[in-house]
């Protein structure tokens, strides 16, 4: 079954949403973006979400320290990195099996810094210059199966919805989906019904 990351969380609400219909993970953000999470905030959806719900902190070329005292603050399973320098967050301490590397993919060649990456998963999003990710754009699916043949578990982003997430995992076969804006009523507030509906179709598709 491909699990289901619901990130862009801000609000407690939606994130005992989420887990009550069956996410695996929510996704907290910590660099500039409406969808921006203060610290506090993340301790409290960490401290209220049920037993293996895993929460993943999404950073955007962090100051290495910033990153580790977030991630010890909130007590984060996962950190989720955007950007170029990757090498440099390792000084902080974090394991391979605590990192996601986002790999932002137009071609195939963009698959190239997958074998480069030290991190244990890799989450392909859409390229889109001058920004990090949530650009709600689809990249073809094809370069998932492409991805998933250098040995590392891959997460589907960019540009995902209720309506063509079972699409996507038929093409792609990820590991896993991640999904923002497609659930959203607005920036930072999810729709529920889309939240329910996006977890049902993911959890239900079968090959």
């Amino acid at each position: 079954m491909v699990r289901v990351k619901i990130c862009g969380v801000t609000h407690l609400e939606d994130a005992l949403w989420a887990a009550a219909n069956g996410a695996d993970a929510v996704g907290l953000i910590f660099a500039p973006s409406p969808r921006q999470v203060a610290p506090e905030t993340a301790v409290a959806i960490r401290r209220r979400l049920p037993p293996f719900v895993s929460v993943v902190g999404v950073f955007v070329e962090p100051d290495p320290s910033y990153a580790r005292d977030i991630f010890d603050l909130v007590g984060l399973d996962y950190i989720q990195y955007h950007g170029d320098d990757e090498e440099r967050i390792w000084y902080a301490g974090f394991h391979p099996a605590q990192f996601i590397r986002v790999v932002s993919v137009a071609k195939e060649a963009d698959l190239e810094l997958i074998e480069r990456s030290s991190a244990a998963y890799i989450l392909l999003d859409t390229k889109v210059p001058g920004m990090a990710g949530g650009t709600g754009k689809v990249f073809d699916w094809t370069l998932a199966t492409k991805a998933k043949t250098l040995g590392r578990p891959i997460i589907l982003s960019g540009g995902l919805t209720p309506e063509n997430v079972a699409e996507a995992i038929k093409v792609a076969s990820p590991d896993a989906v991640d999904v923002s804006s497609g659930i959203e009523a607005s920036p930072g507030w999810k729709d529920p019904q889309k939240v329910h509906d996006f977890i049902r179709r993911a959890k239900s598709y079968v090959a």
